[in-house]
């Protein structure tokens, strides 16, 4: 499997909630996502375009308000469970921090901020203007892929690259792009 790139954008001058598109390296919609707002349990359902006829992924918080909370990420097609993500709830207070589990909760890896320092300057001196990188390593630590945030004012944009070889479901390692969008922008 060669390098692949994916983009999510989200709109950030929406009243309630907010929308998320996803989009191939072509730049062709193959994902959806209306996020609601004032939820206490986040479970986010992606669709196949905007229509949202056909539920392809379901990103679903295990408890409500959880500080340290683990998203099970679902393929809403065939209903198995793809695996999750466990937010490190106090390390990412300084610099944000995942554990990916696979289907039986077993760390697979883990995605990381991309530095103290910057991460330390968001926090305390506008993040918004400071674009995010997170980094996906497995467990013996080769880069699985990488999430870039970009800077732009009204529409929030990440950028995800597989790297050749990661072994895991592409629609984990979008579900994982999702969550940093959607939980760890509402920081910034």
């Amino acid at each position: 499997m060669a390098v692949t790139q994916y983009t999510i954008r989200r709109k950030v001058l929406t009243l309630f909630g907010a929308s998320f598109h996803i989009y191939d390296a072509d730049q062709k919609l193959i994902g959806f996502s209306r996020q609601k707002a004032f939820k206490l349990k986040e479970d986010i359902r992606v669709y196949t375009d905007d229509s949202m006829q056909q539920e392809r992924l379901a990103i679903k918080a295990r408890s409500i308000i959880d500080f340290g909370a683990a998203y099970d990420i679902v393929d809403s097609r065939t209903n198995e469970k793809l695996g999750a993500l466990k937010r490190k709830g106090w390390s990412s207070m300084i610099r944000d921090s995942w554990l990916a589990l696979d289907e039986h909760d077993q760390e697979i890896g883990a995605i990381q901020e991309d530095s103290m320092m910057l991460a330390l300057v968001r926090r305390f001196l506008g993040g918004a203007l400071i674009p995010q990188s997170f980094h996906l390593k497995g467990s013996g630590e080769e880069n699985l892929a990488t999430f870039r945030t970009h800077f732009n004012p009204f529409v929030h944009r990440m950028t995800v690259t597989v790297e050749e070889g990661c072994h895991l479901n592409p629609l984990f390692i979008l579900a994982a792009g999702l969550l940093l969008v959607a939980i760890e922008g509402r920081q910034n």
